[in-house]
């Protein structure tokens, strides 16, 4: 007996696959989705060249194709749309494409704050690709979700600041958030010898911010600060009442007070001037609080004066000679050198007493025989305890602090990034670079 339904008419029948796309030249293809139709130029099985691209509801999109997506130039139309102009009670403007009496397609958009948008639009929100373009004439151009920037994207700041990467809800998805100086915990330097300074912009995973540029870096120095007449064994400069300073903390446990910079080959700053400079740095006390480097040249390139509103948008700012642009996340400070004494910065020398020779502490420590004294800058100790005066070319042995600021103005996105520090350990001339023993002094500053 045969099993149940053998030989039904159902089973009997043919079975047909579904219609397949042309494959080369032109012609009509109904999807099995019928809300979509092509009717167009075939390349191997896909849309490519001229084609229209009809939907059951009424719209199209005419125009060009590239292996089966929509590339190149064309025409989107909606149905139930028109093409119009809207300005509302608050002097907005938008141009475009609209649906349901919203903005939805292509369009323009001036707003109230001198912004300009242009790109895609859906359902009143821009969504996909667009150019935004600021009043205070930075751009941003690249995908948008939600009225935010959102996918893939480059902003150009006004400061000269640059990221180009992935955007989520509006916020950079790989943004530096410290300033790394690499290299030894403690960087050793002869006296008057020059060093580099490497510099990265790291993310919170530790990862180098290679999706940002232009970011402005500002290098100072400071020299350690101990108060006098406790005569610390490492202290060297006291300073004039006419030139007050006010010391300021660093992560290595010590105060310190600005100290000049300055590098021969670039014919950087005087001593005076120098310190000046360092004076209004934001990080001392005292200084300028507002996020700006020493210069206004390093401040974003504003309106021409008496030219029309952004017509010098696009123009990169000028970078003071303290200050580097960062590249891909990083930056470099070469021949950096500490300069010599500044005007009101005493050398405080510790001479022999008389006493101290007939055999008591070694040399370098400040015991019952050392006697603090305070002249101009020394080239070296005579064996009877006299300094000879001669004019410093170079920064005294000592510890002193280095440091690297973000003043890229205005901040990148409100966030300025915190100071970095590096510790330095000037060495005199012709002594090794070890550090002293506690309990012991300094050697002479000879």
């Amino acid at each position: 007996m045969a099993a149940a339904g053998h030989g039904s008419p159902s089973s009997s029948l043919p079975r047909r696959d579904p219609p397949r796309p042309p494959r080369d030249g032109y012609g009509v293809y109904v999807y099995p989705n019928s809300f979509f139709r092509y009717e167009g130029e075939w390349k191997g099985g896909k849309k490519h060249g001229r084609g229209k691209l009809l939907f059951k509801d009424g719209g199209y999109y005419e125009g060009e194709f590239t292996d089966g997506e929509i590339t190149g130039e064309g025409c989107r139309i909606w149905a139930s749309s028109g093409y119009g102009r809207l300005v509302d009670r608050d002097g907005q403007a938008y141009w475009g494409w609209f649906h349901d009496n919203q903005r939805h397609g292509q369009g323009h958009m001036v707003f109230r704050n001198g912004d300009e948008y242009e790109g895609d639009w859906v359902r009143d929100q821009r969504q996909g690709h667009g150019v935004l373009r600021c009043a205070d004439g930075s751009t941003y151009e690249g995908q948008w979700h939600g009225d935010v920037f959102s996918g893939l994207g480059r902003m150009t700041l006004c400061s000269g600041a640059v990221y180009r990467g992935m955007w989520i809800n509006g916020h950079p998805a790989a943004q530096a958030r410290r300033i790394v100086i690499l290299g030894p915990e403690v960087m050793d330097v002869a006296q008057g010898s020059s060093f580099d300074l490497n510099v990265q912009l790291q993310q919170d995973s530790g990862e180098v911010a290679e999706s940002e540029d232009g970011r402005v870096l500002k290098i100072s120095a400071g020299v350690r600060y101990v108060q006098l007449p406790a005569y610390s064994e490492v202290s060297f400069f006291k300073v004039d009442k006419d030139n007050p300073e006010t010391p300021f903390q660093t992560p290595f446990g010590f105060e310190c007070i600005a100290y000049p910079l300055w590098s021969p080959k670039s014919g950087a700053l005087e001593p005076r001037a120098a310190l000046e400079s360092a004076r209004g740095d934001p990080l001392l006390p005292g200084g300028d609080r507002e996020p700006a480097a020493a210069s206004d040249t390093s401040r974003g390139q504003r309106d021409i004066p008496g030219g029309p509103p952004g017509e010098a948008r696009g123009c990169e700012p000028h970078c003071p000679k303290d200050c580097r642009r960062v590249e891909q996340g990083c930056a470099r400070f070469s021949d950096v050198c500490l300069g010599p004494p500044p005007p009101g910065y005493s050398p405080v020398l510790f001479l022999d007493d008389p006493r101290e020779k007939a055999g008591g502490r070694p040399r370098g420590g400040l015991g019952p025989g050392r006697t603090p004294t305070t002249q101009d800058p020394p080239g070296g100790s005579r064996p009877d305890g006299a300094a000879t005066a001669e004019p410093a070319a170079a920064a005294f042995p000592g510890e002193y602090v280095v440091m690297i600021r973000d003043v890229t103005d205005p901040p990148f996105l409100g966030h300025v990034l915190p100071t970095a520090f590096k510790h330095l350990r000037v060495s005199g001339k012709g002594t090794d670079r070890q550090p002293p023993i506690p309990g012991e002094g300094p050697e002479s500053l000879s």
